[in-house]
């Protein structure tokens, strides 16, 4: 039976290894392809585990942590998420940036994501956020790493209230498997608003 917990403040912090590992492990598929490095992990989630507005959602079977979804405050954001807000006039000091939902294949289609985003719904209400944003890589149709049949995660997405908003993009630099340093991806904002 998983359990789904929220963690906050120090419970996050004792969670980050697992959380890298995650990330490491469920990244390295289509469409992220990221090569993990732990180095990288550490800078990446340092911000995330010192702002005290934000929450990682976990999915326990037993001891084990098998999937984590992490929320934080848009405002504690590196430049680089903010600034296509900003750009466009939107007003980050009310938003609540979703950052990854990763979860081990064998307990996918079990409702832990419907309950990933549940929790950090709740907790940006909490926050008094107005809207909730996450951003999702955008790879071509052709790309040569597209397993058969793969799925996006859009249906899901739309289902939950969030929406792309065209032109919305961010850049966020990491390793694919088949690059021999880092390289900036573009990644495709979505939004929901809370109040609607």
């Amino acid at each position: 039976m998983v359990e789904i917990r929220a963690l906050t403040g120090p419970e996050i912090a004792a969670a980050t290894d697992d959380l890298a590992a995650l990330r490491i492990a469920v990244f390295a598929a289509f469409p992220y392809l990221y090569d993990g490095d732990p180095a990288y992990e550490a800078e990446y989630l340092r911000e995330f585990v010192s702002e005290p507005g934000s929450v990682m959602v976990a999915a326990f079977d037993g001891d084990r942590i098998v999937g984590a979804a992490t929320a934080s405050p848009m405002p504690s954001q590196k430049a680089e998420f903010r600034r296509p807000f900003e750009e466009r006039g939107l007003d980050t000091a009310t938003m609540f940036y979703f950052g990854e939902s990763v979860l081990l294949p064998g307990y996918r289609g079990q409702g832990i994501g419907h309950a990933f985003f549940d929790h950090r719904e709740a907790r940006a209400r909490e926050w008094g956020a107005k809207t909730t944003c996450f951003a999702a890589v955008i790879r071509p149709e052709g790309h040569p790493d597209r397993p058969e049949g793969y799925r996006p995660l859009d249906a899901f997405w739309r289902g939950r209230g969030y929406a792309p908003v065209p032109g919305l993009i961010t850049w966020l630099a990491w390793k694919d498997h088949r690059e021999a340093g880092e390289t900036e991806k573009a990644m495709q904002y979505w939004l929901r608003d809370l109040q609607a």
